[in-house]
């Protein structure tokens, strides 16, 4: 079984003359988990993954693999499988001679070629020329070269891009069952409600700065959670929370109770015998947030206790 890695930005920091891509970026990527990667267009991202994968030389700090920067890695591209772009293909070649270059190139044996353009739904195509696919195909046929080493790292750069419903439904599936494997699995994106659907972890940066590192309910503090819930006899059931020594507010949707979650106060309304119409835990939207987030007026959360403590955020 190929074996994930640990990704970590330490001090990371890339300058282009005046303009600074990314700044000062600290952060780890654990195996055995989607890992999404997020934030606006020209937030920095894909300057951040392309010196992870030793296309840009860093102005200061490093971005390493197992501990090992890419130029370092003995065998890349059975240790790391990356796409950052789906246009990046030769139009006259066919899906499995473009494969079949790298395979040779990187001494991997010619049975990969058609094992992963199986696994990514091409195998019907393979002698088809890439100039005449569409993007998602392409897409398609860009992670099949990520998985052309059978690496234990996968880096997609906005995986999803291009494909039909049914084809995000398959990669959504698919990013997790790598993960599930052991691997890393980092994807780039600025497309929230997508990376919300596939990814245990995020990272979010704004303005080459990171933002936010954690799951994505961490983004909503426990603070701003409240519990609606509303009875047709709303006067017993405020009687019965504010007898529980619970805070009761009216809101137009029922009762705002807070400090209680859905399960403590379904079960005060029925030893008080309150018959509940309505019983929701609700907070702000993440959207909000998450805008909130990159445009520099909310701070994160605090990380969990048990969070890593290598280096500081930015």
């Amino acid at each position: 079984m190929p074996e994930g890695h640990v990704l970590e930005f330490t001090g990371l920091t890339k300058r282009f003359g005046p303009v600074t891509a990314v700044d000062r970026l600290t952060a780890r990527v654990e195996p055995g988990v989607v890992t999404g990667f997020l934030g606006p267009n020209g937030a920095g991202k894909t300057t951040t993954l392309r010196i992870l994968l030793g296309l840009v030389a860093p102005t200061e700090g490093t971005a390493t693999i197992g501990g090992k920067r890419y130029e370092q890695l003995r065998h890349p591209l059975q240790t790391v499988g990356a796409a950052l772009e789906a246009s990046s293909f030769h139009p006259g070649r066919t899906a499995a001679n473009h494969l079949a270059v790298y395979a040779q190139a990187a001494g991997i044996p010619r049975t990969r070629v058609d094992e992963a353009l199986g696994v990514v739904g091409l195998a019907d195509v393979a002698g088809r020329k890439v100039g005449g696919f569409s993007l998602g195909m392409r897409q398609r046929l860009g992670l099949a070269y990520t998985l052309l080493g059978d690496p234990g790292v996968l880096v997609l750069d906005e995986p999803a891009n291009g494909l039909d419903p049914e084809g995000i439904k398959w990669m959504r599936g698919f990013l997790r069952d790598l993960a599930a494997q052991g691997r890393t699995v980092l994807v780039s994106s600025h497309l929230l409600a997508e990376i919300q659907q596939s990814a245990d972890a995020v990272l979010i940066i704004a303005r080459g700065r990171l933002v936010h590192e954690g799951s994505l309910d961490q983004l909503v503090a426990a603070d701003e959670v409240a519990t609606i819930v509303d009875a047709p006899d709303r006067a017993a059931l405020a009687a019965a929370l504010t007898a529980a020594g619970i805070d009761v507010q009216t809101v137009r949707a029922g009762l705002s109770v807070r400090g209680a979650d859905t399960a403590a106060v379904g079960a005060i309304a029925a030893a008080a015998g309150v018959a509940l119409s309505w019983l929701q835990r609700r907070g702000p939207a993440l959207e909000e947030v998450f805008l909130e987030l990159v445009d520099g007026t909310r701070a994160s959360p605090a990380p969990p206790a048990d969070a890593h403590e290598e280096g500081g955020r930015p």
